[in-house]
């Protein structure tokens, strides 16, 4: 299948939350930092300093805190954190109009044709990437390909403040060679699968057939069969609508104690108000996502006339839903999300606004 041959960029801010809190306050450089947290709370973002101890981001501030016990707690800053991420938006629109922002800190570019008429999109990668370091004084690190999936992966390569560029050329060469676990969309359980069937990189997954992907992974076979051949058509939205908000965690060892799950959808509804706030976004549908130790799942959902309005109030329905199971299993995976959000009735007032001017036209 001949491959669309756009110029796409994937610009990944290094440790944003981190980074920002470590600009505006020179005492917190070069020092664990963790964002977030607090006596039950779960990480936001750790700086590259908490992460040379295994501190990552979702991590209970308790496990972080045993890792790196001179790790510094600081409270998020959501509204500094959105300033930061509109100065750097305001460079992307000085390249091209097709912007697709993920979230505050991370964006795809499409820069196959672009307002600096700059054939490399390489050069215009570091080219933006010096900008926001002289503009807004943080470092970014880039990938760069022919579709979003490979600039996605290629961004995560030389991190932080760094660029990869995976050349059309290169493509077969490198997806071949790219472990597993380094696949955007291949999470850890999903590895571990894989794992035990000896598929271990690229080269491993590409010699299972369309059928026999399908077969063992469902919808997600057919994915993974074409990017590991480098086929990925999505294009760069610049009006992207979110849909829904998701966190979930998979434990390391099979849940079965009642307190511990308590604890577990406690931490996962602060970690959803977290990422509610740092994009702006209201949901009225809440849904618990169980997967038991024999990878069978159940979703159970409850939706209310107004939006949800903070993580006791997420926790207290988690509670119920948790409660309404219809199995006693051990579980291996808990999850949260919200649909029905604010973002799509946006999008109806801005349709219906639309409506009267183009009859007037």
């Amino acid at each position: 299948m001949e491959l669309p041959q756009r110029k796409i960029i994937h610009v990944d801010m290094d440790a944003f939350y981190a980074s920002v809190e470590q600009m505006d306050f020179p005492e917190l450089r070069g020092k664990p930092l963790a964002v977030g947290g607090g006596e039950r709370g779960v990480v936001a973002a750790a700086s590259y300093e908490a992460r040379k101890f295994g501190v990552r981001s979702a991590m209970p501030s308790k496990i972080a805190k045993e890792k790196c016990p001179q790790l510094i707690f600081v409270k998020p800053r959501f509204s500094r954190y959105k300033e930061i991420s509109q100065q750097i938006r305001t460079i992307f629109f000085d390249y091209t109009d097709l912007v697709e922002p993920l979230s505050l800190d991370e964006a795809y570019l499409d820069v196959t044709e672009n307002k600096k008429n700059i054939d490399s999109a390489n050069d215009l990668a570091r080219e933006i990437r010096k900008r926001i370091f002289d503009e807004v004084g943080l470092t970014a690190s880039a990938g760069i390909s022919v579709n979003k999936f490979l600039a996605k992966v290629a961004s995560d390569i030389n991190k932080p403040n760094g660029q990869k560029t995976i050349h059309p050329s290169k493509i077969s060469e490198f997806l071949e060679n790219l472990k597993i676990e380094k696949f955007y969309g291949i999470g850890k359980v999903t590895a571990n699968k894989m794992h035990t069937m000896h598929i271990f990189n690229g080269a491993d997954l590409k010699r299972k057939s369309l059928e026999e992907l399908i077969s063992l992974f469902g919808k997600s076979g057919g994915y993974y069969y074409n990017v590991v051949r480098g086929i990925h058509n999505g294009e760069v939205k610049a009006n992207r609508i979110q849909k829904s908000v998701a966190v979930e965690r998979t434990f390391s060892e099979d849940l079965s104690d009642d307190l511990q799950i308590k604890e577990r959808l406690e931490a996962l509804s602060l970690e959803l108000e977290e990422r509610l706030e740092k994009k702006n976004i209201l949901g009225k549908s809440l849904t618990l996502k169980i997967k038991y130790k024999d990878f069978s799942q159940y979703t159970r959902s409850k939706t209310q006339e107004d939006f949800y309005s903070s993580s006791k109030e997420f926790y207290q329905t988690a509670l119920q839903l948790w409660q309404a199971r219809p199995y006693n299993k051990a579980i291996r995976l808990l999850g949260l999300s919200f649909s029905n959000l604010n973002t799509e009735e946006k999008k109806q007032i801005s349709v219906q606004l639309k409506i009267p001017f183009e009859e007037f036209q």
